[in-house]
């Protein structure tokens, strides 16, 4: 069973959530928070896997909330999911590069919400090839010189140039047929590079692949 925290502070929003994830057979809603700091209190106490995070909140803001949760090492089994009234508010930058699996417009098809929460739990990318495409261009566009490369010393070759694919928006099967490679194989080239570099998950790969340097603004074509 998918344990999911909803915290938002507009009850309705909230509401409509719940009913659609409670009525699924693999997902329950394990609580409710309507502030960032009320968020960060019921993810300590609940242990929830997923956390669908509002970025606009009252008393503590979901930027900030997510911050505490990702770097709490005791937490580092829950995901957190933005919640965005647009798609490329600006504040998702800093949310992915605060610890964020990714992001999702409030309006979105119960479908995907519903892909959305069980594919952060598998590990897999949330965000769909296009979205993530976008959302790498704007880093690029904002991103500082990168620094030196030394924390990518301990990646083979092999992991660098999987990486650098991942960094450029590539999906596994993307790279897969880039490298002619099976998709599994792929899959557990990204694997490997996420554990040996610390990352929580893909959309902090993509970051390290720019803050590294291994990719840099232009490589989108």
């Amino acid at each position: 069973m998918i344990r999911v925290l909803l915290a938002d502070d507009q009850s309705l929003v909230r509401a409509g959530f719940k009913a659609l994830l409670d009525a699924q057979p693999d997902i329950e809603v394990a609580g409710e928070a309507a502030d960032g700091d009320e968020a960060v209190r019921l993810v300590r106490q609940l242990r929830p896997d997923v956390v669908l995070m509002d970025i606009r909140m009252p008393v503590l803001d979901g930027l900030e909330a997510t911050r505490r949760v990702t770097g709490d090492a005791a937490l580092d089994s829950v995901k957190v999911v933005m919640l965005t009234t647009f798609e490329l508010d600006e504040y998702v930058f800093e949310a992915i590069r605060s610890g964020a699996s990714g992001f999702l417009v409030k309006d979105t098809e119960p479908e995907e919400l519903l892909r959305a929460v069980r594919a952060v739990v598998a590990g897999d990318a949330l965000l769909s090839p296009g979205v993530t495409r976008r959302l790498i261009g704007e880093f690029a566009a904002r991103s500082k010189e990168p620094a030196a490369a030394e924390t990518l010393s301990e990646l083979t070759e092999r992991e660098r140039e999987v990486m650098a694919l991942v960094g450029i928006g590539l999906s596994n099967e993307e790279i897969a047929r880039r490298l002619v490679v099976s998709p599994l194989t792929a899959k557990t080239h990204v694997s490997r590079t996420m554990v040996k570099l610390g990352a929580r998950d893909r959309a902090q790969l993509v970051v390290l692949a720019y803050e590294s340097g291994l990719v840099r603004p232009g490589w989108l074509g």
